[in-house]
């Protein structure tokens, strides 16, 4: 995904954040789908990818949960680009800060959401990755010097603290909730914006394309997982069909291809609109855990949700500059 103009950290509108380059956006062709029903699919895919990954973790092991994603991503972006003749990038430095970008954006927070949803519904898990854009404007104003903390800013953190409180139900001393996994879902939300702020400072503008920076990212990533997983987990001795799809969908659709969908959109509409999809992916996840996997839902979690989700908005918006 391109680097957005404005001096601040992007929202990390998925569970699959891109390396950023530069180039791209003036050369990307427009599709014959219009790009609001893009935008639709991408966030019914992201939304689902919270369901997908209870489902697989129901009959695998979670690292290998997210080797498979990593593994089917990957081959998605391989066809990509054969198809459109790109190359690897070249230099060990690139592959190096490629390394490191892989393991914060894409091998660590599949890891951590797969294991938190041994122990938490997938609907909470959906609205913790919500917390990432106010994990990364609080980053950002520590780690990026462009940027600035302004009241808005401060108050988009602290409204968004609040929800999460919320979500957790704090004034019920958090009864009933999991600490381990709500804690490793709160991680790998953490990870994106660490792993957004490192690739700013190493990779934004790259001549290298999007899709060569992310396919070799990914590649990479299945490599850490292809190491890490045989270590903690047994080979399974059966393969169980429902989520074996669950993760060949979770990674084709919602790793490979959706990342493909979000170059066309930044590259369309520009990466501003692009990222409002962050507000739709724990709407989505919310809706699916419920209505597919019977999930319980108290009050506290959508309400919590919305104030997550608007004080995210408030960390990312920019006050009018008057004429």
């Amino acid at each position: 995904m391109s680097a957005p103009t404005e001096p601040r950290i992007p929202l990390p509108t998925s569970p699959d954040a891109p390396a950023v380059s530069s180039r791209d956006t003036a050369l990307h062709p427009r599709p014959a789908l219009d790009w609001r029903l893009r935008f639709g699919a991408l966030s019914l895919v992201w939304g689902f990818s919270f369901l997908l990954i209870k489902v697989g973790t129901d009959g695998y092991a979670p690292f290998q949960v997210t080797l498979g994603r990593l593994l089917f991503g990957t081959l998605v972006l391989a066809a990509a680009m054969v198809w459109k003749r790109e190359r690897l990038p070249r230099g060990a430095r690139t592959w190096g800060h490629l390394a490191v970008a892989a393991l914060l954006l894409n091998a660590l927070p599949f890891s951590l959401f797969a294991y938190s949803e041994l122990t938490i519904p997938s609907t909470l898990a959906g609205i913790c990755n919500a917390t990432s854009p106010l994990w990364g404007m609080a980053l950002s104003m520590v780690a990026l010097s462009e940027d600035r903390p302004t009241r808005r800013r401060v108050a988009g953190l602290g409204i968004g603290f609040v929800g999460v409180l919320t979500v957790l139900g704090a004034w019920q001393g958090f009864q009933g909730l999991d600490a381990a996994g709500t804690t490793m879902a709160l991680l790998a939300s953490l990870s994106y914006p660490i792993g957004w702020i490192y690739v700013r400072r190493t990779l934004a503008g790259s001549s290298e394309s999007n899709l060569s920076l992310t396919g070799a990212q990914l590649l990479i990533a299945t490599v850490q997982l292809a190491v890490v997983t045989p270590l903690f987990t047994e080979a399974p001795t059966h393969f169980a069909l429902v989520p074996l799809l669950a993760v060949i969908a979770l990674g084709a659709l919602g790793t490979g291809l959706a990342v493909l969908i979000q170059y066309g959109l930044v590259a369309e509409v520009g990466p501003t609109t692009a990222q409002m999809v962050t507000y739709f992916i724990p709407v989505i996840a919310t809706a699916a855990g419920v209505v597919i996997l019977g999930e319980s839902l108290t009050w506290s979690t959508p309400v919590g949700a919305v104030i997550v989700l608007a004080g995210a908005a408030l960390t990312q918006s920019r006050p009018r500059i008057s004429p």
